[in-house]
C-alpha cells in the first residue's frame, strides 16, 4: 500500500494545524486527518467520530506501529512542504470550518 496523493488544507488555529486528504494506490481516499500541535510536537490524528458517550473513536487507522510511522513521516513532510512554499502558490491558512469547506468542495 502505498499513500499516492497528500492534500494539504492548512488551518489559523493554535492546535489544529491542517486539514488531510491521503490517496492510497490512486484508487482510496480517506479524508479529515488533522495535523495537531500537542506538546511534543506535530502529529497526525487520524479520522474519528463522536460516540454516544462523548468520546472519540477512530473510523480508519494503522493496524500497526510501522505503517503508522510511514504514513506520519509522508504526511507530515506535505504539511511541512506546504506551510514553507511561498504564499501565493498555496492555499492560505483559513479557519477550521473554511479549510473543511475547502477539502470538501476539492474532493467533489
Amino acid at each position: 500500500m502505498d499513500i499516492t496523493e497528500v492534500k494539504v488544507f492548512p488551518v489559523n488555529e493554535e492546535k489544529l494545524k491542517a486539514y488531510i486528504t491521503i490517496v492510497l494506490d490512486n484508487c482510496f481516499v480517506i479524508r479529515d486527518l488533522k495535523i495537531i500541535s500537542g506538546n511534543t510536537g506535530l502529529f497526525v490524528a487520524m479520522p474519528s467520530k463522536r460516540r454516544k458517550d462523548g468520546a472519540f473513536k477512530d473510523i480508519a487507522h494503522p493496524l500497526n506501529q510501522s505503517t503508522r510511522t510511514t504514513m506520519e513521516k509522508k504526511i507530515l513532510d506535505a504539511y511541512l512542504a506546504e506551510i514553507k512554499r511561498p504564499s501565493l502558490n498555496r492555499g492560505v491558512p483559513v479557519s477550521a470550518e473554511e479549510a473543511e469547506k475547502q477539502a470538501d468542495s476539492a474532493e467533489g
